[in-house]
């Protein structure tokens, strides 16, 4: 737009398409969304381990003009990968499946704060009545603020530049999970290290908070 003579920054005009998206990655409001307890997942510095989680669908391209939707919930405490899912379509239960994963392999401790936007998906009563029945606390971004959601929706960002690099097209579903599967769970969580974290992996992090070693500022954002 820059180019054409239009003066926007990109952060104004991220929040025009948020509020105004009709695309394949637009989320899907939920009018009758209920108002439970918004906690801010903006804070200045990283709360423990599984006391926040951040969640968030995004959209990968699939050959023919099909897209296949990833869903993710991450730590805010070491941006770790905690639970996903990947479909071709966004019901409640992909949102669910990625949910139980994370609590399953994460076990937290009652109080955990669940955080996400305000698409249908992560306001529906089955996905709240999960959360509840979990001990946790569900938490939702500002209408029309994408800025609450920003760890979730920028590990969806490094995932594409790093994995949908030169236009890369997945041929199938079976493809596109393959891929997002070595790329969460092996790279991204073991591997890939973060300036963020001090230029560890999500996985030396957390050891490392165990260990109580040293230097572990964190940048929350």
């Amino acid at each position: 737009m820059n180019a054409e003579g239009h003066a926007i920054g990109r952060y104004a005009l991220r929040i025009w398409l948020y509020r105004h998206a009709t695309g394949p990655w637009a989320p899907t409001r939920n009018a009758r969304a209920q108002p439970w307890p918004k906690t801010g997942c903006s804070a200045s510095r990283p709360p423990p381990p599984n006391q926040i989680w951040v969640g968030d669908i995004t959209y990968l391209p699939l050959l023919g003009g099909r897209w296949c939707y990833p869903v993710m919930w991450r730590g805010a405490c070491s941006r770790r990968v905690v639970g996903w899912h990947l479909a071709t379509q966004m019901p409640t239960e992909l949102v669910l499946l990625a949910l139980e994963q994370a609590l399953t392999l994460r076990q937290p401790a009652p109080g955990l704060i669940v955080h996400a936007d305000h698409g249908s998906q992560h306001t529906s009563a089955a996905c709240h009545a999960r959360i509840e029945a979990a001990g946790a606390v569900s938490s939702f971004s500002r209408p029309g603020n994408p800025y609450d959601n920003t760890q979730a929706e920028a590990g969806w960002s490094t995932l594409k530049t790093e994995l949908l690099s030169s236009g890369i097209v997945f041929a199938s579903l079976e493809e596109a999970r393959l891929k997002v599967t070595h790329y969460l769970d092996t790279y991204f969580n073991l591997g890939r290290r973060h300036s963020a974290l001090n230029y560890r992996s999500p996985l030396q992090f957390e050891y490392a908070l165990k260990l109580n070693l040293p230097n572990l500022t964190v940048r929350f954002h």
